[in-house]
């Protein structure tokens, strides 16, 4: 089979998916450690922090050269896994045309499994949004305020996030955009390593305990920025 057969061959595609599924794993963890820097607020750490850290931690991956290129390839990786999603979801569902006689339900396989598409287009739209409130304001507009530390001015990020927590309704959107990314992860975590040949007795145990503790902790900690954020926990 040529390199290009098999990359539109239905393997390929969840090859692909997988790839760019555990460059976007990396990528949340990188993130929520980053995001984890506003707790740094908290009186337990550092009452008087005001989001100092956090900022810092912020500016520094916003001036580094190599994050910024990471970045672009992170958008490629993502539009890739969207696109490749989105055909496999098609191509599954023009070869299931007619439904199975019995609905085995989730004795068959879990409901959140069988809804990735629903779920990467919920989170798809998160991610808009996520954008829209952030990443475009700090790269494009340049909207964001401006603070200084030691005489180096960077984007008050910490307070631009206490500005748009203070919504509650966003913070609702925000909340179940980190849910969706919860099941959907549950799933897509274990797929990814399955695909790319990491599945026997031995690992499996262990791949499916850490996908699920990843699917759990990971989105919870993006889902306790806003909440934190929004009941004054921090700032």
């Amino acid at each position: 089979m040529k390199w290009s057969e098999f990359f539109t061959s239905s393997i390929g595609k969840k090859f692909v998916m997988s790839l760019t599924g555990l460059f976007l794993i990396s990528f949340l963890i990188i993130h929520a450690s980053i995001n984890a820097c506003i707790f740094a607020d908290l009186p337990i750490f550092d009452s008087n922090d005001n989001g100092e850290i956090f900022n810092k931690a912020a500016h520094f991956m916003g001036a580094t050269i190599l994050i910024r290129i990471l970045e672009y390839g992170l958008f490629v990786g993502l539009l890739l896994h969207v696109y490749q999603g989105y055909l496999l979801t098609v191509q599954n569902k023009a070869k299931r045309k007619v439904g199975y006689a019995v609905n085995l339900g989730n004795r068959g396989s879990k409901w959140y499994s069988r809804s990735m598409g629903l779920l990467g287009t919920l989170i798809l739209l998160f991610l808009v949004v996520h954008l829209a409130h952030f990443w475009v304001k700090a790269r494009f507009t340049h909207t964001l305020a401006p603070i200084s530390y030691n005489g180096k001015e960077m984007h008050d990020m910490f307070s631009e996030m206490k500005m748009v927590f203070s919504n509650p309704l966003v913070v609702v959107i925000y909340v179940l955009g980190c849910i969706s990314l919860a099941y959907h992860l549950a799933h897509g975590f274990q797929s990814a390593f399955r695909t790319i040949g990491v599945h026997n007795n031995r690992y499996n145990i262990m791949l499916t305990s850490l996908g699920y503790g990843f699917a759990i902790i990971v989105p919870l900690v993006f889902a306790l920025m806003p909440i934190a954020m929004y009941l004054g926990w921090v700032a």
